[in-house]
């Protein structure tokens, strides 16, 4: 097979940086190449959230490539957690809407037991000017109206985590405290089945801090009582910024957990 992609295969997705612009040969394997227009299609909600996608047959005959092109593209999606194998019933979009994904992205584990069970409390939502740094982060104008939801996570009744949201209000028509308060999944999966908003993957910055007077009354700890600050920005197709996050946590009987591969 040659290595350049067929003719009927349509251009990439003008989100994707071409190769020319950042100074290389425009070359890219064939199998990125079917990657790169399965994302598209993921973008378009061509395929929409925990829905199947076509077999390897029928995607390998929509691009006209071999079925191995095609699994090696669908094996970096699945690695990427963009899709979902599930066996000898398919491949399938991957969701925040189910249970064992309500806090995807959190990583604060009880010393003892586990995060299940993390419980919810809404303090505000309100839509407000972005503040300057904010709309730096989410590619906003500083005038551009966001969504800023403040919450309280809990374990066991005790407070541990404090979470500024921040949101495009562009892409959140009709959020509110009533919305979000009668919502009784994860968070994430109200703005992909709702919103259509997709968070992808996240990157965030962590720091130790001291809790100010309104963070300890909240966390029920006291003035200047070390804390965990965890600020996350949450990324969509062709990483663009959706969310930026700022938590405070409260690490006495808990530590923040991940794998490094």
């Amino acid at each position: 097979m040659s290595a350049t992609a067929p003719s009927s295969i349509a251009p990439r997705p003008a989100a994707e940086p071409s190769a020319e612009r950042a100074g290389g040969p425009a070359f890219s394997p064939l199998y990125q190449q079917i990657k790169a227009l399965m994302l598209h299609s993921l973008q378009q909600s061509e395929w929409r959230p925990g829905e199947a996608i076509p077999s390897e047959t029928e995607l390998a005959a929509r691009f006209k490539v071999s079925q191995g092109t095609v699994r090696k593209a669908i094996d970096e999606l699945a690695a990427e957690n963009l899709l979902l194998r599930r066996q000898g019933k398919g491949t399938f979009v991957a969701t925040h809407a189910e249970e064992r994904v309500q806090f995807r992205f959190l990583r604060l584990t009880p010393d003892s037991g586990d995060s299940v069970g993390m419980q919810r409390r809404l303090i505000d939502c309100k839509r407000q000017r972005a503040p300057v740094e904010i709309a730096r982060a989410l590619g906003l104008r500083a005038s551009d109206p966001v969504i800023r939801v403040r919450r309280v996570l809990t374990w066991r009744a005790s407070p541990v985590v404090l979470d500024d949201i921040w949101l495009p209000a562009n892409l959140f028509k009709g959020l509110t405290a009533e919305r979000l308060a009668d919502y009784r999944g994860p968070m994430y999966g109200l703005f992909e089945s709702e919103f259509g908003v997709h968070m992808i993957r996240a990157e965030e910055k962590i720091r130790a801090v001291a809790a100010d007077d309104v963070s300890a009354a909240l966390l029920a700890v006291a003035i200047g009582a070390p804390l965990l600050s965890v600020e996350r920005l949450s990324l969509t197709y062709g990483d663009k910024p959706v969310e930026l996050r700022r938590g405070l946590y409260s690490t006495a009987a808990h530590y923040y957990r991940n794998v490094l591969n």
